[in-house]
């Protein structure tokens, strides 16, 4: 490359940092505002300075890497999206000044070094799809959230444990129920909130379906592998993606949060929990079809009886949550780039 940068991205500034590689010569400075229009404009500047220069820019992949790569794409500029916590992790334990300056100059540096950690770029529909799920999962939350509230609420005031909050009989029943005014009002916020959640998740739900029926990664998934739904599916491909990128099914359970951390020195050895780190809808998904495994027509009935027994119920779901990634993984690699190909209708209907 004949220029190589970083850019770290805020919602005011960019901070640009970027090395002439044949010269040495570094230079720095911001972009302002934060916004599509400013940035195209420096661009186009940049590459017609630069014009026939091979260059090559990082960003990382926190929110407001899609507009900033997309541009980058659009001026001609190869992009790179670093993943967040390793690059973090490179500028060592030592402590020292932070800054918008220092952090585009540290990935720079690793990208003159060829030592950024990569992140996924994936295309746009499923770009598109991952943020539906992802919106679809935030919904489901906030409900809980709703829920929640009106159970602390009955609790509070001596009511036993309401479980068909969504049905006709358990609205009529907490209408019956005398509340003070203050936790009626919650209650009845509480019920008209998730009505509204309710209504708006049926369209997005549809969608999610219609696409899952007509894209080959989803289909094969929902073929392959037991208990894997729909929306599942739709989960499992739009949070792995492209699963060549990952040398082995265990670093795609890494990626999903699902490893087990290690703690120890010398013979000392901290009892190990999950890492975390990683999408949540992704996780989401894995424990949701892994839960299914008690079902007698499951291939991983026997297995979940035997651990559930010896370590209970949650992790025993857990440990096949984690089998589930590693087949997705193979599923999808085995498919190459059909596996992450447009759906053949997009369409939202049936």
């Amino acid at each position: 490359m004949d220029i190589v940068g970083g850019f770290d991205v805020h919602r005011k500034q960019i901070t640009f940092d970027y090395v002439q590689t044949d010269s040495g010569e570094v230079h720095r400075g911001k972009i302002r505002p934060a916004d599509r229009e400013s940035l195209r404009e420096w661009l186009d500047e940049f590459t017609e300075r630069f014009c026939g220069k091979q260059i090559a820019i990082s960003v990382e992949a926190t929110t407001g890497w899609r507009y900033v790569v997309e541009e980058m794409k659009r001026a001609g500029i190869e992009p790179h999206l670093a993943e967040p916590a390793e690059t973090k992790s490179l500028q060592g334990r030592k402590k020292r000044a932070k800054t918008d300056r220092l952090d585009a100059g540290h990935l720079r540096d690793l990208m003159v070094i060829d030592r950024l950690p990569e992140s996924w770029i994936p295309p746009d529909h499923i770009q598109e799809i991952r943020t539906l799920m992802r919106l679809r999962h935030s919904l489901i939350e906030e409900r809980t959230t709703h829920k929640q509230r009106i159970h602390a609420q009955l609790f509070h005031n001596g009511y036993p444990r309401q479980s068909n909050l969504d049905s006709i009989e358990g609205r009529a029943h907490l209408e019956d129920m005398e509340l003070p005014g203050g936790a009626r009002k919650v209650v009845d916020l509480s019920l008209a909130m998730i009505e509204h959640i309710n209504e708006e998740l049926g369209p997005v739900e549809k969608e999610l379906r219609a696409y899952a029926r007509s894209q080959a990664g989803c289909k094969a998934l929902m073929m392959s592998h037991y208990g894997v739904g729909e929306l599942t599916s739709v989960a499992l491909l739009s949070e792995l993606g492209d699963t060549r990128r990952f040398s082995s099914s265990k670093k795609a359970v890494r990626y999903a949060g699902m490893d087990i951390t290690v703690h120890s020195s010398d013979d000392k050895r901290a009892a190990g929990k999950l890492s975390r780190q990683g999408p949540p809808v992704l996780r989401w998904a894995a424990f949701e079809v892994a839960k299914r495994a008690w079902r007698k027509n499951s291939p991983d009935h026997e297995y979940y009886l035997q651990n559930k027994e010896r370590i209970g119920a949650n992790r025993a779901a857990l440990s096949i949550a984690r089998k589930l990634l590693r087949r997705a993984h193979h599923t999808l690699r085995e498919l190459g780039e059909e596996a992450i190909s447009e759906p053949e209708l997009t369409g939202s209907g049936a």
